[in-house]
């Protein structure tokens, strides 16, 4: 009886209170929606945004029916040509509709991993360096902590700069825009990685260093079998500071620069000033803090799986 009720109670914390914590939290955000009035009407309450999810998914369907009709008209045309024409070289070219809602999603995740990835290819190994090598530490240190704290809204004038100046193409792989946001996040999210990787390194227990000296263990295999598996916990703390900063800054970023993403929707949306503005900024609010949960989770249970912290 005692364990059923144990399990009661953990179910309890588990599911039903959240429930009502989002209970609560859906009144209170109701109520408090219907008494503010804007210059766009009402402040949206969920009833709302729910109803604009279902609105943003109808135009992205709408927009994938005609960039379908578009490619089949394409390949019509060109079959027509080459039929009545057999040298002709038939043009295919790529279609240019609006991005909906979910193609700005995806344009956002793409760009934060990216600078993300870009990021801890930097950092870890910066930082396990750091951690080994007092000397590079404190010459290294200063300069970590001086542009630690710089805003992505200083970074992002001269990162446009600069990659409008090196990245000239007259055949780009990749847009300027996307270079500018990936870079920005890397700029704003490698710092938490290098100091807590630099941190796990620096706390190794010492008896670990002295079965390396004993061993005589190569630098190499030093850092194999003692670094990383000793300091991966802070690494991947770092790790999930860096993501959080990373999701924050691109938001930030794409609204600024207007560059593709869910920044560039809030603004547009904010831009366009119709009865719906708000009810879709919201939607993309939920929807931004929902991505940012998801990423922190896949970096636990990224560290949950490598199991080097149990």
């Amino acid at each position: 009886m005692a364990v059923v009720m144990l399990k009661i109670a953990e179910l309890s914390r588990a599911i039903l209170l959240p429930f009502i914590g989002i209970a609560i939290f859906l009144a209170l955000w109701a109520v408090t929606a219907n008494s503010i009035e804007t210059s766009l009407g009402k402040f949206p309450g969920p009833v709302a945004v729910v109803s604009q999810f279902d609105n943003l998914y109808q135009e992205h369907i709408t927009e994938r029916e005609k960039a379908e009709a578009f490619y089949q008209r394409q390949e019509t045309r060109n079959e027509a040509r080459v039929a009545n024409d057999p040298s002709y070289v038939a043009k295919v070219r790529a279609y240019t509709g609006k991005e909906t809602f979910w193609d700005q999603i995806v344009t956002s995740l793409i760009t934060v991993m990216s600078g993300f990835i870009l990021a801890a290819i930097i950092a870890i190994p910066l930082g396990i360096w750091m951690g080994l090598s007092r000397s590079l530490q404190a010459a290294i240190n200063p300069i970590i902590q001086i542009f630690k704290p710089v805003s992505p809204l200083a970074w992002l004038p001269l990162v446009t700069m600069v990659v409008s100046a090196l990245y000239v193409s007259p055949d780009p792989l990749v847009s300027k825009s996307f270079i500018n946001s990936m870079l920005t996040v890397t700029l704003c999210s490698v710092w938490p990685m290098i100091i807590n990787t630099t941190i796990g390194v620096t706390s190794i227990d010492s008896d670990l260093i002295n079965v390396s000296k004993v061993l005589r263990l190569s630098a190499i295999t030093h850092v194999q079998k003692i670094v990383l598996p000793a300091s991966i916990p802070m690494i991947f703390t770092g790790m999930r500071l860096s993501l959080g900063v990373a999701w924050m800054v691109l938001i930030a970023a794409e609204m600024l620069a207007q560059n593709p993403g869910l920044g560039k929707f809030v603004w547009d949306e904010f831009q366009n000033g119709s009865s719906d503005s708000l009810a879709r900024i919201m939607a993309a609010v939920v929807v931004i803090g929902f991505i940012g949960f998801l990423l922190d989770r896949g970096i636990l249970a990224l560290q949950h799986w490598v199991s080097w912290d149990q």
